[in-house]
């Protein structure tokens, strides 16, 4: 028999299929033995790929930090590079909300995510921020991100609206939250991050003068 073309497994096609069983089954339900049985191979076979689990979940991180966008640090304009690095995050995270708990454990070796945290770091410190300041900013947007994507506020609610009605008074409207959700979650966002940065941009002039 002639052998096939195309092979049947490529690296791709199981990081597409693993990140496809944690989108709908949950990050803790991802085994290379369960992955194999979706892809339609014994487990062995992926271990040529990927030798082991953490492997592969790397490699999975890797794909979806390198569509994250830091260029806007390049400007100079600080309050741009970080509203813009923020907003592409968001946009990448939101449609892998499974998916983030991995990443939120932070860098640890992953080339992507330390590019990424290195360019955010010196976009600020190049911008006059005192290099423990810029710490804490990227962090605390890392913060501000994954916390506007690991779940919907406003799919938390039911269409119901005798759930609310009479017992929560400033909640009569809740019934009608999630026909809106992704309207709602994504104004939410450009609330508090628009916030955030004005925060930001009044504490600026004082720290890089002390």
């Amino acid at each position: 028999m002639a052998r096939p073309k195309v092979p049947l497994l490529s690296r791709e096609r199981i990081r597409d299929a693993a990140l496809t069983l944690v989108d709908r089954d949950g990050l803790a339900e991802l085994s290379m033995r369960k992955l194999a049985a979706e892809l339609g191979v014994q487990a062995a076979s992926l271990y040529g790929h990927y030798p082991t689990k953490d492997d592969l979940l790397d490699d999975i991180a890797a794909g979806i930090m390198s569509r994250v966008d830091t260029s806007a640090f390049d400007s100079g304009d600080w309050q741009h590079g970080l509203m813009s690095w923020a907003r592409s995050y968001r946009d990448e995270l939101v449609a892998h909300p499974n998916f983030v708990p991995y990443l939120a454990a932070g860098p640890g070796k992953r080339e992507e995510n330390l590019r990424h945290a290195d360019a955010v770091h010196g976009g600020l410190v190049g911008a006059g921020w005192p290099p423990r300041e810029a710490t804490m900013i990227g962090a605390a947007t890392r913060y501000l991100v994954m916390g506007a994507t690991i779940g919907s506020f406003s799919r938390g609610f039911v269409d119901d609206v005798q759930v609310y009605r009479d017992r929560y008074p400033h909640l009569e409207q809740a019934h009608l939250l999630r026909a809106r959700a992704d309207e709602i979650d994504s104004e939410s966002f450009e609330l508090a991050l628009t916030a955030f940065v004005d925060g930001l941009t009044a504490r600026f002039p004082v720290r890089v003068t002390e």
